[in-house]
């Protein structure tokens, strides 16, 4: 058997990594996720685009 499959993506998150936070990182996180609608997950890459197109420049 085959494990079922989930929602089809042009770019499959396969990889993971853990992080180390502080309660008031965990507040701000939530209150992003929250305000927004999205996941932590989704929050998280959205910051790292940031500071990406930041040291781009």
């Amino acid at each position: 058997m085959t494990p079922p499959m989930g929602r089809p993506t042009d770019e499959p998150k396969t990889f993971s990594t853990r992080i180390r936070l502080s309660q008031t990182d965990i507040k701000v996180l939530d209150y992003c996720s929250k305000a927004l609608r999205k996941p932590k997950s989704e929050i998280i890459r959205l910051g790292i685009k940031e500071v990406y197109k930041k040291i781009k420049k």
